[in-house]
């Protein structure tokens, strides 16, 4: 049976192999809107690339989501919560992963092919991706649930006979890990930001949307050089010993990482739109509303969790002293 901090340790892997893949797309997304190419695209392949962007800024902020909750919620604990909240929010951010996958490839196959065939192969690709991230395991989950719930029934009992709590290493190594979850998206993005600046279409830019861009690049610079500070700080002061002080200070500096990283992306997403709708409100109303769904997700939601679990700890600590009065 596989401990629970082993169970987290493996979903935040897998964790990190989705935003591998999601950093490519990424930086791709950002960067086709300054390709001479990119022009020459219908209108309706220009609005739905900019869906593309929007859908895998979506998928990186679900996948970003398990750190922040791990952090604010458990202060790094592991707990049956934080296994069951990562695996729910990676299996829910293969959806965009999948519609982004379909938009793209259509708008690939509609320059050699045509629109009829561009339908096919985008809506062919997203099928395909929805079955095999969420069919092939619908499938698959109730021949396999007897056995599962039997391993999960065994792993609780084991649970509740141990009183150890989360080991300092243990902690270590998973906030490590968090980091190593969102650094990559970060790394993409500063490497578009500073691609773009030398490409003929951001000379074309009105001068607000390139100082915008600039400000964005400052945003990202600074998120990895925080996300990047950890390791220094380790090897530095801590001497490379596992201790409960590096442990918070890691997930303070990912936590604060998170701030100018979303800062940074919605920036940039302003400066996309703005170049194809040539609407500054459109622009200032999109990344609005992606940097609500940025920090609502991170740091809303988040810190409601932990105001619930704490209201509850006071809540069954007060019945207790009662019971015990009595």
């Amino acid at each position: 049976m596989a401990k629970l901090k082993d169970k987290i340790k493996t979903a935040l892997s897998e964790g990190r192999m989705l935003i591998l893949g999601a950093q490519v797309l990424l930086g791709f997304q950002y960067r086709s809107f300054f390709e001479p190419a990119f022009e020459k695209l219908p209108d309706s392949s220009q609005y739905l690339k900019l869906c593309g962007l929007c859908l895998m800024l979506v998928a990186i902020a679900l996948i970003m989501t398990t750190g922040s909750f791990h952090r604010i919620v458990h202060d790094g604990e592991d707990t049956r919560d934080v296994h069951s909240f990562t695996s729910n929010i990676l299996g829910l951010a293969l959806m965009p992963f999948a519609l982004g996958f379909g938009i793209d490839l259509y708008v690939a196959v509609g320059q050699l092919f045509g629109r009829g065939a561009a339908i096919a192969g985008g809506l062919a690709t997203t099928l395909t991706a929805l079955f095999f991230w969420y069919g092939l395991e619908a499938l698959s989950r109730s021949k396999r649930e007897p056995k599962i719930k039997e391993e999960q029934m065994k792993s609780e009992k084991e649970e509740q006979e141990s009183s150890e709590g989360t080991q300092t290493k243990d902690k270590i190594n998973q906030a490590l890990t968090e980091i190593r979850v969102v650094l990559p998206g970060a790394q993409a993005l500063l490497g578009f930001q500073f691609v773009t600046m030398l490409m003929e279409a951001f000379e074309k830019l009105p001068l607000s949307s390139r100082y915008v861009h600039l400000l964005s690049l400052a945003l990202i610079a600074l998120s990895v050089i925080l996300l990047m500070t950890p390791a220094a700080y380790h090897r530095i002061v801590e001497k490379g010993e596992e201790t409960e002080h590096f442990h918070r200070f890691a997930s303070r500096m990912l936590l604060l990482a998170m701030i100018p990283l979303a800062l940074g992306m919605c920036g940039d997403l302003f400066v996309v739109v703005r170049k194809i709708t040539e609407s500054t409100v459109a622009g200032v109303v999109s990344a609005s509303v992606m940097l609500l769904f940025f920090y609502g997700l991170w740091f809303g939601y988040t810190l409601y969790r932990r105001s619930r679990q704490e209201a509850k700890g006071f809540e069954s600590a007060e019945r207790n002293g009662r019971q015990y009065a009595s």
